[in-house]
């Protein structure tokens, strides 16, 4: 999300939508990163960790994740595949079938 105008937020929110329409439950990263108050202090250190801690702690929860295309520049989301990854999740990318 850092670095992308808006955050990219509109993107993350699209792609939430989409998602649910097609039945999936969906935790959307811009909604906890605005929970924590990220997306007005887009460079506080602390927010960012605190952010990435909770992302990365809901991997363990969820049946999948769905990665945006352009994610391998991401630093959280390479992070948040590792998790998925290691956790034995569901990987499915922008531009694939989400079924």
């Amino acid at each position: 999300m850092r670095g992308k105008p808006n955050h990219n937020i509109r993107n993350f929110n699209l792609a939430a939508e989409r998602l649910g329409i097609m039945g999936w439950n969906v935790i959307n990263p811009a909604d906890i990163s605005r929970e924590f108050g990220l997306l007005d202090e887009p460079d506080n250190a602390v927010l960012l960790r605190a952010v990435m801690d909770a992302e990365l702690a809901a991997i363990q929860h969820l049946d999948a994740i769905y990665l945006l295309k352009g994610w391998e520049r991401s630093e959280g989301a390479r992070a948040e595949l590792a998790v998925a990854l290691a956790h034995g999740k569901q990987i499915l990318m922008e531009g694939e079938d989400a079924k």
